[in-house]
């Protein structure tokens, strides 16, 4: 592998990411609330023309920056306003992230190294499955790991263009700012000073060095934020800024955590790369300066990552998945060392391996089972969530082949180390990635429609059903991004829209449309215009109509 030309070896990884990245973006609706959030701002940039402002429901949105959002706009200027555009420019950052990985790869090492340590990326639950979404984090976590990377490059002893490295590094954490806010760059800072801090600060830096990367950072990253306060939208900036410290110091509705949390995410989220990694965190005599100086970085992002986001008390899945990046590497590490015989496969590997695939496997298995006898989990009353209860009350059809998904994924991880010995290590991860991949996306494909049919189908389903009509649309009392994006609302003309008690009792000019969820209803019953006209699999509608 090491003889090709690795021009061809990128057209094969390109071709092969494209292949499982692209097709079936639109097989299901977009999930409430980060993908429909991130997509409304987009279609309505569209529909009001300003391309500069970020906004929710036609208000100035301060949590985050546009870049990302600008990618939905092109994508959707392309393909329409739907779920594959929101969702395609994830797809074309896993082409561009596996690309950056294998050249990375190859320059630390060999073109062997590049490509096991693309397949240990792909081949991981969650790195996949983000790929396939709709959010801002496959991006966002790129840029940072470019940022770091050049910044690590900066450090190495032996690098003669210094300065193109600082700019690249600053290039990219402005990006990042751009994507997601100043995060990005904290998470940069944050693995830069620990660095400096394990070696002592012994480190050449310049001052114009560090005046380059700051002016290129603030260029990049600022200008979004100075152009808004140009503009006359100072208040914007300033709850940015505060919506962002408000994540550090408390935890959002709906998303506390316990203290371990991002370790579970990472252990079960990443399998099986994550199983692979745990043997590099040891020390190594590695004789090669650059590749002993890239795993030091990359020990320290995990880390960072890790200890960071534990501190936070917002706790979201996708927080700690910049951490994909070191795990990955790690991964690498461990199968390029054991073909050369520096490490083993262990029995524990081969136990928590299978143990996690079962504890994986076990809901995509189980749930088709579930529905089966849901009429009896019901009676039972062993779910004590009036809302839960009428969600899995939900008709979706099951072909009954549903398991197949779990229980093959399970078969073939056990006849993997059956037939497969301790030395052959490389052959196990090959086998263990392209098995999560194929479990990974017969999930998506099978059962997360079946998942919606519980969840969101119900809503989603009645705001289409009235996307064409000229009435306003109201979730109350609770949480929702599809009211807009399906319901394809357009801007107000009266600015009592935006007043719930207006709508509710004030004298409308157009019908309302109203949807609570269930353990909510009550609440809706003091208000004697509204009439009841349906309801489905936990959300309840109302209609009341202009006098």
């Amino acid at each position: 592998m090491n003889k090709i030309n690795p021009l061809k070896i990128e057209l094969i990884i390109a071709m092969l990411a494209a292949i499982i990245f692209i097709p079936f973006l639109g097989s299901v609706h977009l999930f409430d609330w980060d993908e429909i959030n991130f997509a409304e701002s987009a279609r309505e940039m569209i529909v009001t023309g300003d391309y500069l402002t970020v906004k929710i429901n036609f208000l100035p949105f301060w949590e985050k920056p546009p870049i990302f959002i600008w990618m939905q706009v092109l994508s959707m200027k392309v393909f329409g306003i739907n779920e594959f555009a929101a969702r395609f420019p994830n797809a074309i950052c896993g082409i561009i992230t596996l690309l950056v990985l294998f050249n990375i790869g190859r320059k630390l090492r060999d073109n062997r190294f590049g490509v096991i340590w693309v397949l240990a990326y792909a081949g991981s639950i969650l790195p996949f499955l983000y790929f396939k979404s709709g959010i801002i984090d496959p991006w966002f976590n790129l840029f940072i790991f470019l940022s770091i990377y050049y910044l690590m490059l900066y450090s190495f002893p032996e690098n003669h263009n210094k300065i193109k490295s600082i700019i690249l590094s600053a290039l990219f954490a402005g990006l990042a700012v751009m994507t997601k806010g100043p995060v990005g760059f904290l998470l940069v800072a944050l693995t830069g000073g620990i660095f400096l801090l394990v070696i002592r600060f012994k480190i050449k830096v310049k001052f114009f060095e560090v005046l380059t990367f700051f002016v290129v950072l603030g260029l990049v990253g600022g200008f979004w934020f100075i152009i808004q306060i140009l503009n006359g939208n100072y208040d914007t900036v300033v709850e940015f800024i505060v919506y962002q410290v408000r994540l550090f110091q408390t935890k959002d509705a709906g998303h506390g955590g316990f203290f371990g949390y991002h370790f579970v995410v990472l252990l079960f989220g990443v399998f099986p790369t994550s199983i692979l990694a745990l043997k590099s965190f040891k020390r190594e005599n590695l004789q090669d300066p650059f590749y002993k100086l890239m795993k030091m970085w990359m020990i320290i992002l995990f880390w960072v990552v890790l200890i960071l986001f534990t501190i936070v008390k917002t706790k979201i899945l996708h927080y700690s998945s910049l951490a994909y990046f070191p795990i990955s590497f790690l991964a690498a590490n461990f199968v390029i060392n054991a073909l050369s015989k520096k490490y083993v496969w262990s029995k524990w590997q081969t136990t928590l391996t299978i143990f996690i695939a079962v504890i994986i496997a076990l809901p995509a298995v189980a749930l088709q089972f579930v529905d089966k006898y849901k009429d009896e989990i019901i009676a039972k009353n062993w779910i004590h969530d009036e809302f839960a209860v009428a969600n899995l009350g939900a008709k979706v059809n099951w072909s009954g082949f549903e398991f197949l998904p779990g229980a093959l994924f399970l078969i073939a991880i056990i006849l993997i180390f059956i037939y497969l010995k301790k030395e052959q290590v490389l052959e196990r991860a090959i086998f263990l990635w392209t098995t999560t991949i194929l479990f990974t996306l017969s999930v998506m494909l099978f059962i997360v429609p079946k998942i919606e049919g519980y969840s969101q189908l119900a809503l989603i389903e009645f705001f289409e059903s009235k996307a064409s009509e000229d009435v306003y649309i109201k979730n109350v009392h609770f949480k929702s991004y599809a009211t807009y994006f399906y319901g394809k609302t357009q801007i107000p003309k009266n600015d009592n829209f935006y007043d719930d008690e207006w709508l509710l009792t004030g004298d409308i000019d157009k019908d309302v449309y109203f949807v609570t969820k269930i353990h909510r209803a009550p609440l809706m019953e003091k208000y004697n215009d509204l009439k009841k006209i349906g309801e489905k699999n936990g959300f309840v509608f109302y209609l009341r109509k202009a006098q």
